[in-house]
C-alpha cells in the first residue's frame, strides 16, 4: 500500500456523530474537512458516540434540571468526482439515535425516551484550489513536490426531514424541516502540520407541523470552526479543534422569542490507519451553551472507515 493511500486514511474526513445529537444540527466539529481524495476511491464509515449533559429550556416550559443521555450510531459514504477541472465530492450520512431526557416537569420527576432514525444529511463539496482531480499516484507526486500548499473550498449540505418526528412531542429525533448549510473554508499544509478554518451559515426552513399544531420559524445561525492537526510517524495523527456559533432565534406562531443560541465547542481527536485501507478515530467533544437556553454536553466518539475502489 503506497504512501498516498496511507496518507488518505489519515487525512480523510470522518463523519461527525456530534452533528446528530438531537436538535443540535447547527454546529459540528469536523477536522480534515477539505482533504483531497483521489478519484476512483470510495469511502464507507461507521461510528458510535455517547453524549451526556445538561439541557436548559425556556422557563415557560416548566422543565428544570434536565439531563440528556444518548447513544448515536452513524453510517456514511464518500465519493470524489471531477467537476470541470476541480475536485469535488459527495458525502451521505445516515444517523440513528437512542436518546433519553430526564428531569423535573412542573416540579414533578419525568423522563422521555426517543429511539430511531434521526435526520440524514447529504453534502456536495468543491475544492477551488490545491491538488487537481487525479488518481492516487498523481496526488502522491503533487504532495511530494508541494510540501507547503493551501486548499480553499466551498460546500453546501442539506439535512433532510426524514427522522422520527411527531407534533405531539416537544422533543424529537427529527426536525421536520430542511436545514441548509453553505460553507467556505481552507486548509494550509506545511510539513507534518495543517491548519483549517471553516465558516458556515445555517438556514432553517419552516416547520408547519410544530408542537401542538403550531408553526416554527428560525433565523439563521452563523458558525465557524478551526483545527490544528499534526501528522505523526507510524500512521498516527492528532488534532485539537474549537468552534463557535450564534443566532437561530425562534419564531413560534408568529411570536418572536428571545432565545438566540450561542455555543462554544472544543474537541481533541487521535487517529490511526491500519491494514492498508482502514482507519480508526477516537475523539472527545465538549459543547457549552453561552446562553440561558441550550445544552452543555460531553461526547466520546469512536469511528471506523475503509476505502476501496
Amino acid at each position: 500500500m503506497g504512501i498516498t493511500r496511507l496518507s488518505l486514511l489519515k487525512n480523510i474526513l470522518f463523519f461527525s456523530a456530534l452533528s446528530y445529537f438531537p436538535n443540535c444540527h447547527a454546529q459540528d466539529i469536523e477536522p480534515r474537512r477539505w482533504s483531497s481524495i483521489p478519484l476512483g476511491v470510495n469511502v464507507i464509515a461507521a461510528g458510535y458516540a455517547y453524549t451526556s449533559g445538561d439541557v436548559f429550556f425556556d422557563p415557560v416550559l416548566g422543565a428544570e434540571d434536565v439531563i440528556y443521555k444518548g447513544n448515536g450510531f452513524v453510517a456514511g459514504y464518500v465519493r470524489p468526482f471531477r467537476l470541470g477541472n476541480k475536485l469535488a465530492r459527495v458525502d451521505i450520512l445516515l444517523p440513528i439515535s437512542f436518546s433519553r431526557w430526564e428531569g423535573l416537569l412542573n416540579g414533578v420527576p419525568a423522563s422521555v425516551e426517543r429511539n430511531g432514525l434521526a435526520d440524514p444529511r447529504i453534502r456536495l463539496s468543491l475544492n477551488l484550489t490545491g491538488p487537481p482531480p487525479s488518481g492516487p499516484k498523481e496526488l502522491q507526486e503533487y504532495r511530494a513536490t508541494h510540501p507547503v500548499f493551501t486548499t480553499f473550498g466551498v460546500s453546501c449540505s442539506v439535512t433532510l426531514p426524514f427522522g422520527q418526528y411527531s407534533n405531539a412531542y416537544l422533543l424529537n429525533l427529527g426536525s421536520n424541516r430542511f436545514i441548509i448549510r453553505p460553507q467556505v473554508g481552507m486548509v494550509h499544509y506545511w510539513g507534518p502540520w495543517s491548519y483549517e478554518l471553516t465558516s458556515s451559515v445555517v438556514f432553517f426552513t419552516r416547520n408547519n407541523d410544530f408542537f401542538n399544531d403550531g408553526e416554527l420559524k428560525q433565523r439563521a445561525l452563523f458558525a465557524f470552526q478551526t483545527h490544528l492537526i499534526r501528522q505523526f510517524k507510524k500512521r498516527f495523527w492528532g488534532s485539537v479543534s474549537a468552534g463557535y456559533n450564534q443566532g437561530a432565534a425562534s419564531i413560534v406562531n408568529q411570536q418572536f422569542n428571545d432565545d438566540q443560541r450561542a455555543n462554544f465547542v472544543g474537541a481533541a481527536s487521535i487517529g490511526v490507519s491500519f491494514a492498508g485501507s482502514q482507519g480508526l478515530k477516537l475523539a472527545y467533544v465538549y459543547s457549552k451553551t453561552l446562553k440561558d437556553v441550550g445544552a452543555t454536553t460531553n461526547t466520546v466518539l469512536l469511528a471506523w472507515s475503509i476505502l476501496f475502489k
